[in-house]
């Protein structure tokens, strides 16, 4: 209110200045004692300076209000997209570019930056001022009043028409610098992909078509922006003459003074100034519309896994975990688990096994509701997790996936992301018991060294032995680990094994396994091909079932690279 009534007043306080203009140069022209009139002339031009003054003070609180409000806004609006994306699913992030992303967020924001600039200090502005000075001018001659107000339509009408036809080219060039930023920010993040494959060539010829397409979409846009210049001088040459012809002929008959002349000449100048700004505010208000059209259609867009009204926190007292008929599938003619019947009992550690594939990915991704099942469902300790919070759910579950992403922050923040309010004790011990003491003491800063972006710092093993400890610190009653070894050389994985252990002890565990030989300890194994568990046991039981896929697979690692455990029955000669 501040901002626009500050602007309502300051403008009409301007357009009375051209009013004393014209008694300035009728007092002039009418001739009389040089002193008498002078002091006449010193009293207006006073009233105009009052006005100039209340002019400067209404714009400078409105400077200020704006000021404050636009920044607390677009704080606002960031916040609010940042809140609602965050929230869509794993499905969402995987098919949009992160780069593209953070392109949207922030010209969602800055396109309520320039929206507000132009309402406020165009559009404000224009309609205060053409509307007073019709109603002035109405006053001293209706029929240049006329003129002037067919002028304003057609002006206005051309630039409306035109930039709503040009609209579908605003949005396409919105579009394809999302696309172009999404590119750059994907092979950036694949430098070392594409320095490895010898990849700088094709990805540089990648990069050129796609902003040669946008230099020719800008091109384009350009051009019509010219066209709408040229069209627009046109108008103002136009009216500047239709209004001097009518003001002569009238000055003829006496019906308008000298001073009237002045008076719209200021007035013409304002008004064509104001709408020159008319055609650049349309523009910007529909450069507005598209760069915030992207974000608009992602917060209008549903989160595909949301919480129920009535959601529960979930409480686990035993960690029981079981699935019910589970099916799920990625379209129609993608099935990738079907009627999967499996009980996992509280404090049970069960291993996942089978070929690429086969669906044990996305069987841990339904059990943390990244993915909400097509068919039957999914109980902990006979909670149904899609009547639980989302965020009760995924506190209760501590991961360690394959390959561990990390904050460009410091080793313990990254680590308390476990926990976000341990103490620095308690992140120490954490740390020692996923033995990355063994890394730290050689950082300059120790756990005060920062990873790097996505913890590119760290070699894969280290990563992966944070993503322990943050498990540790998390300390759930269920664990899900994805191969958590498969980065370590043999003499961390035995110390992290031994890690491993003690962190399994008294809950329910869930190994995804890609080696074998890191589950022969394991309560159960449960074998997946096809989205269907086709054998479940011990590892000693599997090895002895005639025809097991699990004996199989088993063969193929132990013949190829995996020491044998003496207590596992002997393979065939034939087999080796």
């Amino acid at each position: 209110f501040a901002l626009f009534g500050s602007i309502v007043l300051a403008n009409i306080a301007i357009i009375l200045v051209p009013i004393f203009y014209k008694q300035f140069f009728d007092v002039i022209s009418a001739g009389g004692d040089p002193n008498q009139i002078a002091g006449e002339l010193f009293k207006i031009i006073l009233y105009i300076a009052c006005l100039n003054g209340v002019f400067w003070i209404l714009y400078r609180i409105a400077t200020f209000a704006n000021t404050s409000l636009e920044p607390s806004v677009m704080a606002n609006l960031k916040q609010q997209a940042y809140d609602h994306l965050m929230l869509h699913s794993y499905s969402f992030f995987v098919n949009n570019f992160a780069g593209s992303l953070v392109q949207k967020v922030n010209r969602f924001a800055r396109a309520f930056e320039r929206m507000t600039d132009e309402i406020a200090w165009s559009l404000l502005p224009l309609v205060v001022r053409v509307v007073s000075i019709l109603v002035v001018v109405f006053f001293i001659n209706k029929w240049i009043d006329l003129v002037i107000f067919v002028w304003i339509i057609i002006f206005i009408l051309f630039n409306v028409l035109f930039s709503r036809w040009k609209l579908k080219y605003d949005i396409k060039a919105a579009e394809i610098d999302s696309r172009a930023t999404g590119y750059l920010a994907d092979t950036i993040g694949n430098q070392n992909t594409i320095q490895l494959f010898g990849g700088y060539l094709h990805e540089s010829r990648g990069y050129k078509k796609v902003t040669n397409e946008q230099a020719k979409v800008t091109t384009f846009a350009w051009n019509l922006d010219a066209v709408v210049e040229g069209v627009q001088a046109f108008l103002s040459f136009l009216i500047e003459f239709l209004l001097f012809f009518y003001a002569i002929k009238y000055w003829q008959e006496g019906l308008i003074t000298v001073g009237v002349f002045v008076m719209l000449q200021a007035y013409i100048i304002n008004i064509i100034s104001q709408l020159w700004g008319f055609t650049r505010l349309v523009r910007d208000v529909y450069q507005s519309y598209a760069d915030s059209k992207e974000m608009v259609e992602i917060l209008l867009l549903n989160h595909e896994i949301k919480d129920s009204p009535v959601a529960k926190t979930l409480e686990i007292k035993n960690g029981e975990i079981e699935f019910q008929n589970l099916g799920f599938s990625f379209s129609q003619t993608r099935e990738v688990l079907r009627d999967l019947n499996l009980v996992i009992k509280s404090g049970e550690k069960i291993a996942l096994v089978g070929p690429s594939g086969a669906g044990k990915t996305t069987f841990v991704r339904l059990l943390l509701r990244f993915y909400d099942p097509t068919q039957g469902k999914i109980l902990i300790d006979k909670q149904d997790i899609s009547d639980v919070t989302q965020e009760s759910l995924r506190r209760n579950i501590a991961m360690v996936p394959q390959d561990p992403v990390l904050f460009h922050r410091t080793l313990a923040e990254n680590i308390a992301y476990g926990k976000r309010d341990a103490t620095k004790k308690e992140i120490e011990n954490a740390a020692k018991l996923a033995h990355c003491d063994d890394f730290i003491k050689d950082l300059p800063n120790g756990l005060e060294t920062f990873v790097g972006e996505r913890g590119v710092k760290l070699s894969g093993g280290e990563r992966q032995r944070v993503a322990i400890a943050r498990a540790i610190l998390k300390n759930a009653p269920i664990l899900v680990l994805d191969e958590a070894t498969s980065s370590l050389d043999s003499h961390s994985e035995m110390l992290i094994q031994d890690a491993l252990k003690n962190l399994m002890a008294g809950r329910t565990t869930i190994v995804i396994a890609h080696r074998l030989s890191t589950i022969q300890k394991m309560d159960r194994i449960i074998v997946i091909e096809e989205g269907k568990i086709i054998e479940q046991g011990s590892h000693k039981d599997l090895l002895a079932k005639k025809g097991s896929l699990y004996a199989k697979l088993w063969k193929l690692q132990a013949g190829g690279f995996l020491p044998q455990a003496e207590e596992e029955p002997a393979i065939d000669e034939k087999d080796k």
